[in-house]
């Protein structure tokens, strides 16, 4: 059984940093893109980043591009999102998701692995 399970979440102020964790279990971690998504109340699931199996390559939204950092440890199962220089509008749960393919997709129906997510607020 696929889980991934979030942490790092929790209220800040604008300009603070946090760090996300997505730990993996029950899939062959190091062959899975792994993807950031978030979605504030109201609004539809967006993309944030993501990471290729080796973590060679990444890709990020504009929103996010310059202040939030993906990474991942393939021997630990786990992936990370570290964010800096956080702002207001980054408010909102964010989510892990997996795919077992070498390309990743910026649409989360692509996506069949979820976690169920880690509330961040910035506040002003």
């Amino acid at each position: 059984q696929v889980q991934l399970v979030e942490s790092g979440g929790g209220l800040v102020q604008a300009g603070g940093s946090l760090r996300l964790s997505c730990a993996a279990s029950g899939l062959t971690f190091s062959r899975n893109v792994m993807v950031w998504f978030r979605q504030a109340p109201g609004k539809e699931r967006d993309f944030v980043a993501a990471i290729s199996w080796s973590g060679g390559d990444t890709c990020y939204a504009d929103s996010v591009k310059g202040r939030f950092t993906i990474s991942r440890e393939n021997a630990k199962n786990t992936m990370y999102l570290q964010m800096n220089s956080l702002k207001p509008e980054d408010t909102a749960g964010y989510y892990c998701a997996a795919r077992r393919s070498t390309r990743w997709s910026t649409s989360p129906k692509s996506y069949n692995y979820w976690g169920q997510g880690t509330q961040v607020t910035v506040s002003s």
